[in-house]
C-alpha cells in the first residue's frame, strides 16, 4: 500500500513498499502556476537530495523549478508531460507525476506533511 507526503514547496510523493518513490507537484501548485507550457525533467540515474532542484516547470505566468521531495537516484521520467505539458494541469496527482527515484534515506520522509497537514497549510496561504 503506498502512502502519499507533500513538501512545503507544493510536491507531493507517493512512496511504495517496495522504496519506489514517485514525485510530481500538487494540485495547488498547478492552480498557482496556470496553463503549464514547459515541462524539464532529470536525467535518468542522476542521484539527488532531499530538497535539490531535481525538474523545472514553465507556465504562461512563471518558470519554477520542481524540487525532489526525497532522497534517491532517478529510475524513470515521465515523458509524457514533457511532450505535453498541459497534461500536468489536468492529472497533477496522477498521470501527470514527473519522475520515480530509488528512496535512498526513507527517515526522511518524517520531515514532509500528510495530506491533513498540507490542506491545512495551503488553507493558510489562500
Amino acid at each position: 500500500m503506498s502512502q502519499i507526503y507533500f513538501t512545503e514547496d507544493h510536491e507531493w510523493v507517493r512512496v511504495e513498499d517496495d522504496g519506489t518513490a514517485t514525485i510530481g507537484i500538487t494540485t495547488f501548485a498547478t492552480n498557482q502556476l496556470g496553463d503549464i507550457v514547459f515541462v524539464e525533467l532529470p536525467e535518468v540515474g542522476k542521484t539527488v537530495g532531499q530538497g535539490e532542484q531535481a525538474a523545472v516547470v514553465e507556465s504562461v505566468k512563471a518558470a519554477s523549478e520542481v524540487y525532489s521531495a526525497v532522497s534517491g537516484e532517478v529510475l524513470e521520467t515521465n515523458q509524457a508531460i514533457a511532450d505535453d505539458p498541459g497534461s500536468v494541469n489536468e492529472d497533477p496527482m496522477g498521470a501527470a507525476w514527473f519522475f520515480k527515484l530509488k528512496l535512498s534515506a526513507p527517515e526522511e520522509l518524517e520531515k514532509l506533511m500528510d495530506q491533513a497537514a498540507y490542506d491545512d497549510f495551503t488553507a493558510k496561504q489562500g
